[in-house]
């Protein structure tokens, strides 16, 4: 299964690369930044994983994502149409990279949150988006899936 995934992560990078500069964003999608300065307490990150309906912890900002696997990430979340969203770039502050490995007990880069719940990085992402699962837990946050309306027009054809 890893090698499906793999693939699935290639294609989605080179996807992604030809989207130019000013596609990855959305209305709504805030790359916040660090936070409120030394952004690594408990506190701080329990408030920043709750702020939002979808938060993500990346290496880079959504426009310009660091990493592969914080592209994928940006890639999955724009293919399902998630604009509304907020973005924090862990390379701005070594105290929030590494708090919120702490706060997730989780040692990678990206995160994901959804409603103040960890879901996971890359790959579990994307085994979401592929079993459609993440439609599913969108559609629990009240967020319409954009894929849910390719589906429709390609049924109709």
């Amino acid at each position: 299964m890893s090698g499906s995934l793999g693939r699935a992560a290639a294609a989605l990078l080179r996807w992604g690369r030809g989207t130019g500069g000013g596609g990855l964003w959305g209305p709504g999608v805030r790359a916040a930044g660090s936070g409120a300065g030394g952004g690594g307490s408990a506190e701080q990150l329990d408030a920043l994983v709750k702020k939002d309906k979808v938060v993500v912890f990346l290496k880079g900002t959504p426009e310009q994502p660091q990493c592969g696997f914080s592209n994928a990430v940006v890639q999955i979340l724009r293919l399902h149409g998630v604009r509304d969203y907020a973005a924090y770039n862990v390379l701005d502050d070594p105290e929030l990279r590494q708090g919120i490995k702490d706060y997730s007990n989780w040692p990678t880069i990206p995160q994901v949150y959804l409603n103040g719940e960890f879901v996971g990085g890359c790959d579990i992402l994307l085994q979401m988006h592929q079993n459609g699962d993440l439609v599913e837990e969108l559609k629990k946050l009240g967020i319409h899936s954009a894929l849910l309306d390719e589906k429709k027009d390609q049924d109709s054809k």
